[in-house]
């Protein structure tokens, strides 16, 4: 990789210099970063950028001091306004997943994955489909052949809007199972009430994270009838979970979560942060919070990670212009 030096003028030395690079054109934090959860507290983005600021420190990864605030509203959108705004600047990281995608096809963001600085992937999570413990589906090609009779007689909730991720989700994997995904019914509860709407009954599927329904099925409330990994995940409970792919289903959904900067970010930081995160992504320490979280390793460095970003949105753009969705 080539590694640039966009510095002002003025003389640099070891310890750094207005741009914090040395003569070798390496470049080093000198004051604190801040990573930027586009969520309220408690949700993937922001359980992924604490547990990473926390290695990060922990394992003496990184040296300076790591801040995590949160930007909350628009599915993202308010959160990668802000970063926009912060132009060049390599202490302004933000963590995101496939909303960064979704939210501008679907006219909710005028900013994408294109104008900020991708660093690294860094973790893959998945979604699962779960019903209530008593449901008549016992797995997916059940529910699925009730949904190619009527699908609007059952109705699928998520906490993201219409054309965001736990819509898309599930319709990629019923558009594998020969579900007419433009008459599916879809209802949007960003409040934190899906999981209670589904257990009393006013809607019939919850379209989640797989983290989000352990506790659940562990006290007997809900059943997972299937995720969106390619082989069964590992930990307690979640590896009782059938894939799609195993109930003939050939169809995946990786929610892969990772970190960008502002636009315009110099390159010798771009590779300060892909060798820090690369270093996070190998350490025992991370590795344990993945574990406790259900997540897969899946590390891609900034040019991986742009090829990967281009393709995800060309294949979401088409499922959402399939939808009557896209803007």
């Amino acid at each position: 990789m080539v590694v640039a030096t966009a510095c002002s003028s003025g003389d640099k030395n070891a310890s750094g210099s207005s741009d914090d690079q040395g003569d070798s054109g390496e470049w080093k934090p000198e004051k604190p970063i801040e990573i930027v959860a586009p969520s309220g507290a408690g949700g993937g983005w922001d359980t992924t950028a604490r547990m990473t600021a926390k290695i990060f420190n922990e394992a003496g990864i990184i040296d300076q001091d790591i801040g995590v605030v949160n930007k909350e509203g628009g599915g993202g959108a308010v959160g990668w306004a802000y970063t926009a705004g912060k132009d060049g600047s390599p202490y302004n990281l933000f963590v995101s997943s496939p909303p960064i995608l979704l939210v501008p096809l679907n006219g909710q963001s005028e900013y994408g994955h294109e104008d900020f600085t991708p660093l690294a992937n860094v973790i893959a999570d998945y979604a699962a489909f779960a019903v209530a413990a008593d449901a008549k589906w016992d797995n997916l090609n059940e529910l699925f052949d009730d949904m190619k009779k009527d699908p609007s007689s059952i109705t699928v909730v998520g906490a993201s809007s219409p054309g965001s991720m736990d819509h898309i989700q599930f319709i990629k994997i019923a558009k594998a199972a020969g579900v007419d995904i433009t008459k599916i019914k879809y209802v949007s509860d960003q409040d934190g009430g899906a999981l209670t709407a589904l257990l009393n009954g006013s809607v019939d599927v919850y379209s989640t994270g797989v983290a989000e329904t352990v506790e659940q099925v562990k006290a007997g409330k809900i059943k997972v009838l299937g995720v969106t990994s390619e082989e069964r995940l590992e930990g307690d409970v979640l590896s009782d979970f059938p894939t799609a792919k195993e109930q003939g289903i050939d169809a995946t959904f990786v929610n892969w979560r990772g970190f960008f900067g502002p636009p315009n970010m110099d390159q010798a930081a771009v590779k300060y942060y892909e060798e820090k995160f690369k270093e996070l992504s190998d350490s025992d320490e991370f590795s344990e919070v993945r574990e406790k979280y259900g997540w897969d390793e899946m590390y891609m460095d900034s040019e991986e990670y742009k090829t990967f970003l281009d393709e995800q949105k060309e294949d979401i753009k088409g499922l959402l212009d399939e939808l009557g969705l896209a803007k």
